[in-house]
C-alpha cells in the first residue's frame, strides 16, 4: 500500500470506497484480513486527488513562531493569558484582592484589545468557575446565538452549501454576541471588585496605546479579507501596510464603549447607539446578515452544570453543550486507560498511535451527537459512561489504525433515536484565546472565548471585530443520507464550539487549570497537556510544549518540526494518513503543588504566567 504525506496546504476528501476501508479496519481479526485485501485493490485503484482541497482542517490562526517559555511559580495567586499586558491586568486585580473571576475579566477586555484577531466584545465566552467557599463548580455559557431571522439553509445556495470563506467574511455568519453578558453573569455570582475597577487596565491601553506585537503585525500582514474591509482597513493598516511592530497604536472608540459599559453596565453595549452600529455594519454588508436590535436585546448568558469524568484521584471538569471540548476530552482520557498511557513513553510511536486513535472515537460521537442542548437532547450521561468508554476504547487495535471511526452506539430505545441523526461537517475553526486565575481564596476560573475564524467576520465596529460564529453550524441542514444534522441553523440556537475550559480537582481543590484556542484542534491540545501532567507527570510548561498531535477522525496530524515526525513511516505502516502541519495551540494552565502555585504558556503564542 502506498501512503502520502499530507502537508497542510492540501487537504483532500477521500472516495467512499477508501472511507468504507478504513471505517472497517476495527473488524475482528476474523474478517480483518480479507477486508485489508480488499482496501489494497480498491486504494491501488484511486486516485489521492479524488476532490478538490478543503480548508476544513485549516487553523484558525496562522502559526508565527516559537518562544521557549519557563516554569513560572508563585505562593498565594497567580494569572496566565495570551498577551502580558493582559496577564499584568490580572495579577494586578488579584493583588488588590480581586476574585478569580474579576481577574479574568480584566484579562478579557484587555486581549480584546491587544488580541482582537481572536476575541473582544463581538463573540463569546465559556467558564468554568469553581466556588471555594462553597466547593462548587459551575460553567457559564455565553456563547453567540443565531438571530430570530435565521432558517436552516441559511447558508446554502441552489441546492449547495456555499464556499466556507464566503460565508465566513459575511454578515450572515455574525451571531448575538454573548461575551459581555457571561462577564456581568460571573461577576454577580463570583465578583469581588468594583465592576469599573475591571475596565481601567484595557480602558489604559485603548487611550495611550499598546505596542503592536510581532505576532499582531503578521497576522495583519497576511490577511487580506481584513484589509478589504473599509473601517477594519483605517484601523489595522497604515498607508495600505500593517502597522509595523512595535508601532503604538490607539483605539479611542474602544476606550469609550469601554468607558460606558463600566459606567452603565453591558445594556450600554446591548441597547441604543452601539446596538444600532452593531446591526447597520451587519445588514449593510456586501453580503448581508439579519441580526436585529431585538435579537442584540433579548441576549441573555446562561449557568449550566459542567461535564465531568473521575479518572484515579482526579475530577475532570469541563464545558458541556453547546461545547463538544469537554465532553471529547473526557472521553478520550477514559478511553485511554485502559491503555495505560502512562507506561509509555511521551511522544513514543504508541502514545501518538493510541491518542490519535482515541481522537477519531472521540470527533465521530462529537460530530453526529452534541448540539446546543436547548434544542436537541445531548446523550451526555451515556457519551460519558464508564462501560460506554469501556467498549469504545477497546475498539482500538494496536497494530492498525481505524481510520475513519463511526459514532458509538447506546441501548435501544435510546439508539434508534440517534440513529436519525445526521453527520457534521462543520469547519469549527474559532479563533480563541484563554485565560486562566486563581486567587488568594483558591477560587479559580477557566475560560476560553472566541470571535471565530482569524478576525472573525472582518467587520470592524466602534473599535472591535464581529464574530462570524454561524459558521460553526453545519452549512447543510442534512447530510449526504439526507438525515437531519443536529448541529444545523436555528433561530436564536448556539452552535457547537469544541473549546474545551477545563478544571481538575484533586481531594475537592483545583489542581489544575487549562485550556487552548485552535479551532477542533482545542479537543487534541487539551487532552495532551492533560495526559501530560497526570499519567506522565511533567510540570505545566513541560506538558504544554509538548509536540501536538491526534486525529479528528480524518489524518494522524503531526506538529511540523518536531520530534514526532520520525514516526511518519512507522504511522504509515500501521495504517495512518499522515499530515504533517503547524500547530500553533495557545494553551494556557496553571498548577497547585505542594508549595504554591506554577503556571505556564504555550511558547507558540505570546501568553505568560505571572503571580504573587
Amino acid at each position: 500500500m502506498q501512503h502520502n504525506t499530507v502537508d497542510v496546504s492540501q487537504k483532500y476528501i477521500f472516495a467512499p470506497q477508501i472511507t468504507l476501508c478504513m471505517t472497517d479496519f476495527h473488524s475482528p481479526l476474523g474478517r480483518l484480513l480479507t477486508k485489508l485485501s480488499l482496501c489494497l485493490l480498491l486504494i491501488g485503484q484511486a486516485s489521492p486527488l479524488l476532490a478538490a482541497p478543503t480548508a476544513l482542517d485549516l487553523n484558525p490562526e496562522a502559526a508565527t513562531g516559537v518562544q521557549q517559555k519557563q516554569l513560572v511559580r508563585a505562593r498565594h495567586f497567580m494569572a496566565a493569558a495570551a498577551n502580558p499586558l493582559a496577564t499584568e491586568a490580572g495579577r494586578e486585580i488579584l493583588r488588590e484582592g480581586g476574585s478569580a473571576v474579576d481577574a479574568a475579566i480584566a484579562m478579557q477586555l484587555v486581549l480584546g484589545l491587544v488580541e482582537p484577531q481572536s476575541s473582544g466584545l463581538g463573540g463569546g465566552a465559556f467558564m468554568v468557575v469553581f466556588d471555594a467557599k462553597h466547593h462548587r463548580l459551575e460553567t457559564i455559557d455565553g456563547r453567540e446565538t443565531a438571530p430570530a431571522a435565521a432558517s436552516p439553509d441559511r447558508f446554502m445556495q441552489n441546492g449547495l452549501a456555499i464556499p466556507f470563506m464566503q460565508a465566513v467574511n459575511s454578515g450572515k455568519a455574525v451571531g448575538t454576541p454573548g461575551l459581555l453578558r457571561a462577564l456581568e453573569l460571573a461577576h454577580q455570582r463570583h465578583g469581588k471588585l468594583k465592576w469599573a475597577r475591571l475596565f481601567e487596565a484595557a480602558i489604559r491601553y485603548a487611550e495611550e496605546g499598546f505596542p503592536v506585537s510581532p505576532r499582531l503585525h503578521m497576522l495583519i500582514a497576511n490577511n487580506k479579507d481584513l484589509a478589504e474591509q473599509k473601517a477594519a482597513r483605517a484601523y489595522f493598516y497604515s498607508q495600505d501596510l500593517a502597522h509595523p511592530v512595535g508601532t503604538r497604536l490607539k483605539n479611542p472608540a474602544y476606550a469609550e464603549i469601554l468607558r460606558r459599559v463600566a459606567a452603565e453596565g453591558v445594556n450600554a453595549f446591548y441597547e441604543g447607539s452601539v446596538a444600532t452600529e452593531i446591526v447597520a455594519a451587519v445588514r449593510e454588508h456586501e453580503r448581508a446578515g439579519d441580526l436585529s436590535l431585538e435579537d442584540l436585546a433579548h441576549y441573555r448568558a446562561k449557568v449550566r452544570e459542567p461535564v465531568c469524568s473521575v479518572v484515579r484521584v482526579y475530577k475532570i471538569c469541563g464545558m458541556g453543550p453547546p461545547s463538544s471540548g469537554g465532553i471529547a476530552v473526557l472521553q478520550m482520557i477514559g478511553m485511554l486507560q485502559q491503555h495505560h498511557l502512562e507506561d509509555m513513553l511521551p511522544n513514543s510511536l504508541a502514545a501518538v498511535h493510541y491518542f490519535s486513535e482515541a481522537g477519531r472515537l472521540a470527533f465521530a460521537d462529537r460530530d453526529r451527537y452534541v448540539a446546543d442542548p436547548d434544542f436537541i437532547s445531548v446523550p451526555v450521561d451515556a457519551l460519558l459512561a464508564p462501560e460506554y468508554l469501556q467498549r469504545r476504547g477497546a475498539l482500538i487495535d494496536s497494530r492498525l489504525s481505524m481510520g475513519r471511526a463511526s459514532a458509538g452506539e447506546f441501548p435501544t430505545p435510546l439508539t434508534k433515536q440517534l440513529a436519525l441523526r445526521g453527520i457534521d461537517q462543520a469547519p469549527d475553526l474559532p479563533s480563541t484565546t484563554h485565560m486562566v486565575a486563581i486567587d488568594q481564596q483558591g477560587n479559580a476560573v477557566s475560560m476560553t472565548s472566541t470571535i471565530e475564524f482569524e478576525f472573525g467576520s472582518k467587520i470592524f465596529v466602534h473599535g472591535f471585530l464581529l464574530n462570524n460564529q454561524l459558521t460553526d453550524f453545519s452549512l447543510t441542514p442534512t447530510d449526504q443520507t439526507g438525515a437531519l444534522i443536529a448541529n444545523r441553523v436555528q433561530a436564536g440556537k448556539r452552535p457547537r464550539s469544541s473549546m474545551a475550559p477545563l478544571i481538575v480537582l484533586k481531594d475537592k481543590k483545583p489542581y489544575l487549570l487549562l485550556g487552548s484556542p485552535g479551532g477542533s484542534a482545542i479537543i487534541n491540545y487539551v487532552a495532551k497537556t492533560l495526559i501530560g501532567v497526570i499519567d506522565w507527570q511533567l510540570d505545566v510548561q513541560q506538558a504544554i510544549a509538548l509536540p501536538n498531535m491526534g486525529s479528528r477522525n480524518k489524518e494522524t496530524e503531526l506538529e511540523r518540526g518536531s520530534v514526532l515526525e520520525k514516526h511518519q513511516s512507522d504511522l504509515q505502516r500501521m495504517g495512518h494518513r499522515v499530515t504533517i502541519m503547524p500547530f500553533p495551540s495557545g494553551v494556557q494552565a496553571i498548577m497547585w503543588e505542594k508549595n504554591g502555585l506554577s503556571g505556564g504558556a504555550d511558547p507558540r503564542r505570546e501568553g505568560s504566567a505571572s503571580g504573587d
